[in-house]
């Protein structure tokens, strides 16, 4: 199978206090158009307020389609920071969505390999960030995750990189599969 995306953007950002808010987090990300060095914990110079939920190595990097935030703006159209990085992520791209993309993939970035984890799992940072109630429901509702890579090799990467399939297991399911089963299981 042939699975390939650009990255549209590279994201990095520090922990910083939660404006008007007395909690840290580093939702706040910054484009970069560096080559940025990819470790097993993720890209150099990224951090995570909350390493217990976020981060490690395998939630080490973030990818949110970036098609998902003309959903997000027209559900909530006040809502601040609905352009690619606004809700965190390390990598933009198009085309490849939950859809798609299944627990165990292994792509390939240049000489990096990272192999999807899991969904990400959304919290309160989002509304709070976005500036309305309710974008995390309907992330979750719609199944508009994203999700972690661990990596399993590392090396430079940078926006304009392709992001290739390189393997995918056998069985594997998508990442939208496994969303409606585990909210199937945790009816509202």
């Amino acid at each position: 199978m042939t699975l390939t995306a650009t990255i549209d953007g590279l994201f990095i950002g520090r922990v910083a206090q939660l404006a008007g808010d007395s909690r840290s987090s580093a939702i706040v990300k910054t484009a970069t158009s560096e080559p940025c060095l990819l470790t097993t914990e993720g890209l150099a110079g990224d951090e995570q307020a909350d390493r217990r939920v976020h981060g490690g190595v395998q939630k080490a990097v973030h990818l949110y389609p970036a098609e998902h935030y003309a959903r997000l703006a027209a559900a909530f159209p006040d809502a601040q920071h609905m352009v690619p990085g606004g809700l965190g992520e390390n990598l933009s791209t198009h085309g490849l969505t939950e859809s798609n993309v299944c627990i165990g993939d292994v792509f390939r970035i240049n000489e990096a390999r990272l192999q999807v984890s899991q969904p990400r799992s959304p919290c309160w940072k989002i509304d709070h960030h976005a500036g309305v109630d309710g974008m995390v429901a309907l992330i979750v509702a719609e199944r508009l995750n994203g999700w972690y890579f661990r990596v399993l090799a590392g090396g430079r990467i940078a926006a304009g990189d392709t992001l290739e399939l390189d393997s995918r297991p056998v069985g594997a399911v998508t990442l939208a599969e496994y969303l409606d089963v585990l909210h199937a299981a945790r009816p509202p």
